[in-house]
This record gives C-alpha cells, structure tokens and sequence, in this order.
C-alpha cells in the first residue's frame, strides 16, 4: 500500500485517489497550443503511480517521449462532498510536490482519436511524490515558488500565484464531483516549461522552503 508522509510528525495516511488538473497555468496552455477551458480539467492517477525520493521513473516501452511537469501537490486530511470555497482549505493537511509525467506521444495520438488518456498519465512510476508539510507551515500557498531541474539544469521556474484556478476552487469544484477522503492527494496543474526526459536523467523538483523530490530516469 502506497503512503503519503506527513513531515516532521511522521505521520501516514494512505493513498487513495490522486485528482489532478490540467491546464491551469496560462503559459504552459500556451506552449502546447491548447484552449484555456472555462471549468478545471481534472483527471486522475492510480496510487500505484507513486514513487518516493531516491526512486527510479521507468519510462513505458510503448513511449518514446516522456515530459516533466511540476506541481504543487495537497494531502486531503478532511475529508468531504460539495465543499464551499470559503471552508476548502480547512480540509488539506499539508503541502508538498509532485511531478506529473506524461507520455506526450501516446497522449496526443489518443486525443487525435478522442480517446481516453490515463495511459499516458497514470503508468506506474508516473507520480513522484514528496513528503509533506503540515498546512499551518505554509503562510500562503499561493505564493510559492515550483522549480524543476534535469541535471541540475533549470527547466521550470513558475510560482502557483499564476494559477488560474485556485486552491479553495480547485477543491470545491472536485468535491462536486468525487467525494474527497483523508489520504487523497490533489495536484494542481505545472508552469511553464515542460519538456522530455531521457534515459540517466537525474530530475530534482521543488516547491521552495516547503519540500523536493529527486529521482532518476531508467
């Protein structure tokens, strides 16, 4: 059973749900050339997905581009349906980063098709996953800086204050939806400046002053 660490207290909760969004950074819409939509795009990875610091991400054979995206990611510890915006944040128990991986090619020929793309998304190794922060030791999490690295060079440099849809939204609108429960991990959409990864890339992804993940590519 996969776990979701909650720092320094050592607490666990297990994984349950992982819900993501897309497309909730302007200049990251722009550089793949998709429409800004008008609801959160939402889609969801299976907790076998997740790998820990020091892991190695395995890139499917069926691949032959594999991009980074990093996020800022949120531990439900309440859970709850049809949650107000106003209450939403009482409901997350820490902070942390995760980065989304996504088979670009395999993606975009099952869109060419309208179909369904969780194999491009939810392939196991597919969600780095930092340990997290409890919610009060973050003042504002709308203000913090995400950087991802490949080999120690910069290849994102975004804050989650360009987020389109915010935290308190993001949560109202997938509670609508999917009934939230302790253990679920949120990811809130990646910056600008996605790009592939290769065989021996080391990957180092950040939330600043909150929590990093490092992992490698097989």
């Amino acid at each position: 059973m996969k776990t979701a660490r909650l720092s320094p207290s050592g607490n666990e909760f297990p994984i349950g749900k992982i819900l993501c969004i897309g497309r909730n950074y302007a200049e990251h819409i722009k550089e793949l050339g998709n429409e800004t939509p008008d609801a959160p795009v939402v889609f969801m990875k299976p907790a076998t997905a997740v790998i820990g610091d020091g892991e190695t991400i395995i890139i499917p054979s069926y691949s032959r581009e594999c991009h980074h995206e990093a996020e800022l990611a949120l531990l439900i510890g309440k859970g709850g349906k049809d949650i107000p915006p106003e209450r939403a944040l009482e409901h997350v128990a820490g902070y942390g980063v995760a980065i989304d991986l996504t088979l670009r090619d395999v993606q975009a020929e099952l869109k060419k098709k309208g179909l369904p793309w969780e194999i491009a998304k939810g392939f196991d190794t597919s969600c780095p996953l930092s340990s997290f922060v409890p919610a009060d030791r973050v003042a504002d999490p709308h203000d913090l800086h995400i950087t991802l690295r490949v080999n120690g060079e910069m290849r994102q440099d975004g804050s989650s204050s360009l987020m389109i849809h915010r935290i308190p939204q993001i949560l109202s609108y997938m509670s609508g939806v999917f009934t939230l429960e302790p253990g679920d991990v949120i990811l809130t959409g990646t910056p600008a400046g996605v790009g592939p990864l290769a065989a021996g890339d080391a990957v180092e992804a950040e939330v600043v002053g909150v929590a990093a993940i490092r992992v490698t590519v097989k």
